[in-house]
């Protein structure tokens, strides 16, 4: 299987907002109620919502293609924590943050998150980041053990709306090479 990760472009609309649709529940903590997962999808990873993000100069949205079918997608945002929990843990400047980072559920175990951070932290550092950031529930221990095999570490916490849900993250922070 051959991993290629690209910027998805303003046509990748639909098939991003299929993508992040789909995998958006794999990230949440179980007994989070189907109708949050389902606001927070609507009001948040719609078609409409992914080609504002793609139209926007602050983001970065990456596409991993295995073999011709997409796998998954990453978000970066290139611009200081609006989140005062996060700005107050994550102090160093420029920073980016990784906001999403989702692969369905068949593809998992292929190295495609992998490629994905490393496609993230590419764009990160040529944005002019010297850290990135992300945010992950609390009790998401498979995504945990994957940021810190990649290189972050726990900073601080803050919380998530999931429709009308409040979740704990913890929020990760890893300084990038020309930072280390």
């Amino acid at each position: 299987m051959v991993t290629r990760v690209r910027r998805a472009r303003i046509e990748d609309a639909g098939i991003v907002a299929a993508v992040a649709a789909e995998t958006f529940e794999l990230a949440c903590p179980p007994g989070t109620a189907p109708e949050a997962i389902a606001a927070f999808i609507a009001e948040h990873l719609s078609e409409q919502r992914f080609a504002g993000y793609l139209a926007s100069p602050e983001r970065t949205v990456l596409l991993a293609d295995v073999d011709g079918e997409i796998a998954g997608y990453s978000m970066l945002v290139a611009a200081d924590p609006a989140d005062p929990e996060v700005a107050a843990v994550v102090t160093a400047r420029p920073t980016a943050e990784i906001s999403k980072c989702y692969v369905r559920a068949n593809f998992h175990g292929l190295g495609v998150s992998t490629a994905l951070m490393e496609g993230s932290i590419a764009a990160a550092d040529e944005a002019g980041a010297i850290t990135v950031w992300l945010g992950v529930n609390q009790r998401n221990s498979r995504a945990i053990r994957f940021y810190e095999k990649s290189g972050f570490r726990r900073v601080g916490t803050k919380h998530f709306l999931v429709g009308d849900e409040l979740h704990d993250d913890f929020v990760l922070e890893r300084p990038l090479t020309a930072a280390e």
